[in-house]
């Protein structure tokens, strides 16, 4: 159902305030270079230390500028499954295309916890689901056997991988039916995602990039490999430095240094390291966004 180079955007501040006028400049910057799809709301967004007032502000923002272009699969998650299914209530309300629901983070549920989590969250609304797994985050790995189990549940139809564990995403689409739709989480395991059978990516990078992830998907899908390949190691120090402190706050500091955005973050995040800084702007220079 998704598939391409899918952008988890930033969410802009101002003042302490969603920056309503940045987030609709950074969503028609993303479809005018291609971006195959917006999800707002997720760990890039910035999730974490949004009211659900400004949780649903966001959503609706987006989709508003959206205008139908491209699907906007919205972030539900929570730990706690009343709340996920509460906003995944209003995404598909709200117009939503879809709903990323990420694995319930801090409590540490058993595999048939999150199998009755995702169940429950999917069958309170019809919206199509989008599973999200990202241990690094989270504290918990949804095992392919639990993401193979979801995705007989009617409106599961995907999954982002970000494990970082190739042996995992191949016992994933080993064991799931081909219509699933598993993209990557790991903006690094995008190309090497795809050769082994994924959708597409939702992405950071293409925050900073979007036309250059959009020319890897579409290069890969046309069969054009050596090309996806180079697009691939062109964006690789991009790949590393994105992640050098924790995301999304090299993501934002590019997106200021673009003057883009106002760079601002809500605590616990904070600026860079002056050190960080210095390697996000050569990188950024080196590739010309800067």
């Amino acid at each position: 159902m998704f598939h391409g180079a899918i952008v988890a955007t930033v969410t802009p501040f101002l003042n302490g305030k969603v920056d309503r006028k940045s987030l609709k400049k950074l969503v028609d910057f993303q479809i005018r270079n291609g971006t195959d799809g917006i999800v707002p709301c997720g760990t890039t967004g910035e999730s974490a230390t949004l009211s659900h007032d400004e949780h649903k502000a966001v959503i609706d923002i987006v989709i508003e500028s959206v205008d139908g272009r491209v699907p906007v699969i919205a972030g539900t998650g929570s730990n706690n499954t009343k709340e996920a299914i509460e906003l995944t209530r209003y995404a598909k309300k709200a117009g939503a295309d879809g709903a990323l629901v990420i694995t319930p983070y801090y409590n540490k549920p058993m595999q048939e916890g999150l199998y009755r989590h995702f169940r429950a969250v999917a069958e309170s609304s019809d919206i199509p689901i989008v599973l999200y797994n990202v241990p690094g985050r989270t504290g918990v790995n949804m095992a392919a056997e639990t993401v193979a189990r979801l995705a007989e549940v009617k409106n599961i139809v995907g999954v982002k991988e970000a494990s970082g564990n190739l042996a995992q995403v191949c016992d994933i689409l080993r064991m799931t039916p081909k219509k699933f739709c598993v993209l990557s989480g790991d903006d690094g395991l995008f190309f090497p995602m795809m050769a082994l059978g994924a959708k597409g990516v939702i992405s950071v990078t293409s925050n900073v990039a979007p036309k250059a992830m959009a020319d890897l998907y579409d290069a890969f899908v046309m069969g054009e490999l050596s090309r996806a390949r180079e697009i691939h190691y062109r964006l690789w120090p991009l790949f590393h430095v994105l992640f050098i402190e924790t995301n999304p706050i090299p993501a934002k500091t590019s997106l200021a240094m673009m003057r883009m955005i106002r760079e601002e973050f809500r605590l616990p995040m904070c600026p860079m390291s002056d050190a960080g800084r210095k390697k996000l702007a050569s990188v950024l220079s080196d590739m010309r966004l800067v």
